[in-house]
């Protein structure tokens, strides 16, 4: 396993990203040949391109607000909602306001 946090240790999530003026922020927590967790972290109308995760993921909002477009169909997601996608799905993230995201990623 990849991870620049130790076990036991206690770690703010708030601390851990930051988005920057011209581009989204992103944060490996831990990475394994199977999957791992990270954080990604917007400014109110930054966006990701529509692209391919090639993991199942779990997407959780943790704070702020997205929309978040999977095969056409846009959702709404706010703080303390998550949803699941599939691997190699098509989609995109648009920050309504400044946001957070934690994607939880299984690979099979």
């Amino acid at each position: 396993m990849k991870t620049n946090y130790k076990f036991g240790e206690v770690c703010q999530l708030r601390q851990q990203v930051e988005a920057e003026q011209e581009k989204v922020g992103f944060k490996n927590i831990f990475e394994t040949e199977n999957g791992g967790v990270s954080l990604v972290a917007f400014k109110a109308g930054q966006k990701l391109d529509e692209h391919l995760a090639p993991a199942e993921v779990m997407v959780t909002v943790l704070e702020g607000e997205v929309e978040f477009t999977m095969l056409d169909n846009t959702k709404t997601l706010m703080a303390g909602e998550f949803m699941l996608m599939g691997a190699n799905v098509p989609h995109s993230v648009y920050a309504t306001a400044d946001s957070m995201l934690m994607l939880v990623k299984l690979k099979n």
